[in-house]
């Protein structure tokens, strides 16, 4: 891990928030963290208040919330007396960044959600790490889905606009092991980035479920967020303006369907494709 990282524990008030936005679909979300050593450029936490007002730079910064697991005993019996509970983790953290090694606190989340399971589990990661909790994942049935961020197959890519996150072929092993585990998965185009003509072939045996967002329809303000990030630039120095296009999507969308269309793969878009109703 990179020295620079502020890492810091701290006591949290709850531990899980009341769904809304683009996962409005789930009861709550859940985050283990607040912070992400990961540090995308394009990551929209970047203009949320939890990152806006910290003096440290996005990606150099992490709070662990150490009663985390003691507060979702307690949180998890009070949610599920109303109604059904379906958690997202992790909306705005990454569950299995590289404190995640030491900490285990996800991990013990997770067994705190054996106990006392959640009607729906949404696991979002983009760490080959996720693939240690394997046996876990197994003993929630259909109740739980994992799910890979590969927002591209061009790993120069990823370096670019992503310098700290895992290699992409890392993520897509480790999400062919946890589907041929026997849990469901999920590849998340989010946000797509330049990509090749081979990616839909690539996914085919790696998952259950591809969705594909970008940016106008996910960072929750059409676009005007990443703006702000400076991403266009990132396009320009590239030779890659054309990608930077609110209908980009749809011809990979299009080449996604011609790849699936003889595979038992659902293929979804931005908010419908993360639905829990969609398993």
């Amino acid at each position: 891990m990179n020295v620079d990282i502020q890492l810091k524990e701290i006591v949290s008030k709850s531990i899980l928030t009341p769904a809304k936005g683009t996962i409005d679909d789930f009861s709550h979300s859940l985050n283990p963290y607040a912070g992400c050593v990961f540090g995308c450029k394009y990551c929209y936490v970047r203009e949320l208040p939890v990152s806006i007002f910290r003096e440290e730079e996005w990606g150099a910064w992490v709070d662990i919330k150490t009663n985390a697991a003691e507060l979702l005993e307690k949180e998890l019996i009070k949610a599920k007396k109303g109604g059904p509970v379906a958690l997202f983790m992790s909306s705005s953290t990454d569950p299995y960044q590289p404190i995640e090694y030491t900490s285990k606190l996800t991990r013990r989340l997770l067994e705190v959600m054996l106990k006392n399971q959640p009607d729906f589990l949404h696991v979002q990661t983009r760490s080959p790490l996720v693939k240690r909790d394997i046996d876990l994942f197994q003993q929630f049935g259909e109740k739980i889905r994992i799910s890979m961020t590969i927002e591209t197959d061009k790993d120069e890519v990823r370096k670019t606009f992503a310098p700290s996150a895992p290699p992409i072929p890392a993520r897509m092993a480790a999400l062919k092991e946890i589907k041929e585990a026997g849990i469901i998965t999920q590849a998340t185009i989010a946000p797509l980035l330049p990509c090749s003509r081979e990616f839909p072939a690539k996914l085919k045996s790696i998952a259950n479920r591809v969705t594909i967002d970008d940016f106008w329809m996910g960072d929750g303000s059409r676009g005007r967020r990443t703006e702000k990030l400076g991403i266009r630039m990132i396009y320009e120095d590239l030779g890659l303006e054309k990608w930077y296009n609110p209908s980009a999507y749809k011809v990979v969308l299009k080449m996604l369907q011609q790849e699936f269309q003889d595979a038992p793969i659902q293929l979804g878009v931005s908010k419908s494709g993360f639905s829990p109703d969609r398993k």
